[in-house]
C-alpha cells in the first residue's frame, strides 16, 4: 500500500495536534475518473471492516479496497511547490499523469 515520506508524516502529525481527530484514522482515497486520470483525497475518518490498515511513521492509514489497489506503489509526500507554498502530492507510477522526477 501507499507509503508516506517523513515530511508528509510530520505535517500530518502537526495537523492532528491542531484538530480534534482523536480516535480517527487518516483515510487515503484514490479513484479513476472517466478520462483515466486519477483523483486523490485524504482526511480523518473511522475505519470500516473492509479497509486496509497500514502503520507508517506511527500513523494508522486506512483505505478502501479500490483505493488500496490504486495506491499499491504510491508515495505521499509533502513538498514545497513554490517558495513558501507546501502541498501534499501523490507520486504514483500507475497514474497516467505521473511524471517521475528527473535525475540530474
Amino acid at each position: 500500500m501507499l507509503k508516506i515520506t517523513t515530511a508528509a508524516a510530520d505535517q500530518i502529525k502537526e495537523q492532528i495536534k491542531q484538530s480534534d481527530t482523536e480516535g480517527l484514522y487518516l483515510r487515503i482515497a484514490a479513484k479513476t475518473n472517466k478520462d483515466g486520470s486519477f483523483e486523490y483525497g485524504m482526511g480523518f475518518d473511522e475505519s470500516n471492516e473492509n479497509d486496509t490498515k497500514v502503520n507508517s511513521h506511527d500513523l494508522i492509514l486506512v483505505s478502501d479496497p479500490q483505493s488500496t489497489e490504486l495506491l499499491e506503489d504510491a508515495v505521499l509526500d509533502y513538498v514545497e511547490i513554490e517558495p513558501g507554498q507546501h502541498h501534499f502530492i501523490f507520486k504514483n507510477p500507475i497514474d497516467p499523469n505521473y511524471t517521475p522526477p528527473q535525475k540530474g
